[in-house]
């Protein structure tokens, strides 16, 4: 495809264990200048890990890094960056007080006679935010801002260090569709420079739509490297997990019985939410909620589990009011809370398998002393269940895969036993595999007949799982399209929710 054309980075029999776990087992990749090389496997797989030793993260235990066909080491991420290599996680770590400008020049602020150059640093921002097209104020406080927004910022800041070498992890997990259209042309333009753009995504419409070359990883290892228009999503799939995948989702037995939660004229409390929200749940129905970015879906979720306040509104439970104040009386009166950002509000990093599976569920194990035996039960549990890769329950949450990182938050509220379970974007940054168990995971929910209310940025996927579908534009409720009367084929579902998302914008 690219002819005799020399290689820009080569990740040659990259080696690395964590105690344990053979997290890296001659791993390798070769990128071209100009090209965008995607790098796809399961949750676990090692594509993380691998571009952490590129970036000077981790330490490699073995193997050999190549830039120019000579050898490099890099120390740590500064070092990495001043050598031309750049890199966008995919969980944001950004300084959410501080200004977009700030975030974007960390650790190398402009300065005049000692001083913190603000205009210079101003003028630079938006220099590179109108060479990426991209309409934020760089004085902004970046906490403020989307999801979306934020990621894309990230994108910027990788940018500014005029980096030769790109890695892009998960970079669409949180945008729009416009969003990501966007990012495909900040991508062409980075290539047409030459830059080297190595991309990570379980998303496969979107890898062959803009990758040169495909590389898959199983289990730590090089697997196979093809030219991206030799392949299919089904041999993707084959390669990525060793076997056929048929289905996309799994077969709905789930029946939604009688209304078990009704929500009336819902209002958050604090600019910008949403006003006036009113819906039902029935006992085993999965309920989707849809929207664009700004439609204020997870501003729902969080006021009903009390993590946002409440302007006004009823929230009635099996025919009970409740007050869900709080996020502990929400969780003692049957409601569960799984965060659209896993690294914020979701995993405790720093503490093991075990801590993070009980921690919601503490009351469960006593008052003065705990009952050991039964949180390493409930743990075990946990990772059998949901089929958590860790080499043990003792194991820092933060050596997980992000796909594990889910499972193990997800298992957290199934020992709460909850009523209604609330998920947001429950399968954000997880391969296919793995959405597939926390699809099978749900619908049992369901059948046992627990409610579910699950919002989702992949339209496929609420269309795959969901018995309804609310659709939120603008913080105000547009309508609920109901599987059977108003859809039934993927083309006409995703264009009815997108009409109704768009109605009050």
């Amino acid at each position: 495809m690219q002819g005799e054309q020399p290689y820009l980075l080569e990740l040659v029999d990259i080696d690395k264990r964590f105690p344990g776990v053979q997290a890296l087992d001659k791993a390798r990749l070769r990128l071209r200048a100009g090209t965008v090389h995607s790098l796809m496997g399961e949750n676990g797989a090692g594509k993380s890990t691998l571009m952490k030793c590129l970036f000077g993260i981790y330490t490699m235990d073995a193997g050999s890094i190549l830039m120019d066909g000579r050898p490099v080491s890099f120390t740590n991420p500064r070092h990495a960056l001043d050598n031309g290599v750049a890199m966008v996680h995919q969980e944001l770590n950004q300084v959410l007080r501080r200004s977009v400008m700030e975030n974007v020049w960390l650790g190398r602020f402009p300065t005049r006679g000692g001083f913190v150059d603000s205009r210079k640093m101003y003028q630079q921002t938006r220099k590179i935010f109108e060479d990426l097209q991209m309409d934020v104020d760089p004085r902004a406080i970046i906490g403020n801002l989307s999801v979306s927004r934020r990621q894309m910022i990230e994108i910027a800041k990788a940018v500014s260090f005029d980096a030769r070498v790109l890695v892009l992890d998960e970079p669409t997990s949180s945008l729009t569709e416009n969003e990501v259209e966007h990012l495909f042309r900040i991508i062409k333009q980075l290539t047409q420079r030459g830059v080297g753009v190595i991309y990570i995504s379980h998303k496969m419409d979107e890898i062959l739509r803009i990758s040169d070359e495909v590389t898959i990883m199983r289990d730590g290892a090089w697997i196979a490297t093809r030219d991206a228009g030799t392949l299919t999503n089904e041999e993707i799939i084959r390669l990525m997990v060793n076997r056929e995948m048929k289905q996309r989702f799994p077969e709905k037995h789930n029946v939604p019985g009688e209304v078990s939660l009704e929500v009336n004229n819902l209002s958050g409390k604090y600019e910008p939410t949403f006003h006036d929200v009113s819906f039902t749940l029935r006992k085993g129905e999965v309920l989707g909620v849809s929207g664009l970015v700004g439609s204020r879906r997870t501003e729902l979720l969080n006021t009903l589990f009390g993590y946002y306040a409440r302007e006004s509104g009823e929230i009635i439970l099996h025919g009970k009011t409740v007050d869900n104040g709080k996020p502990d009386k929400s969780t003692r009166n049957g409601f569960s809370l799984l965060t659209e950002e896993r690294r914020a509000t979701g995993v405790f990093p720093q503490m093991n398998i075990t801590f993070n599976s009980v921690i919601a569920n503490i009351r469960a194990y006593g008052k003065l002393l705990l009952d050991g035996g039964k949180m390493n039960r409930d743990t075990d549990w946990v990772v059998s269940a949901i089929n958590v890769k860790t080499p043990s329950k003792r194991t820092l949450i933060r050596s997980l895969s992000g796909g594990n990182q889910q499972k193990v938050i997800i298992g957290r509220w199934l020992l709460t036993t909850p009523e209604v379970l609330l998920l947001d974007e429950p399968t954000r940054g997880i391969d296919v595999g793995a959405k597939y168990e926390i699809y099978n995971l749900i619908l049992k929910l369901a059948e046992e007949g627990k409610g579910v209310i699950m919002v989702s940025s992949e339209m496929p996927e609420l269309i795959g799982i969901c018995d309804r579908i609310l659709v939120m534009s603008n913080g105000r409720l547009a309508g609920i399209l109901e599987r059977g009367r108003d859809f039934d084929n993927v083309p006409g579902e995703q264009e009815a929710i997108l009409t109704l998302a768009a109605k009050y914008v």
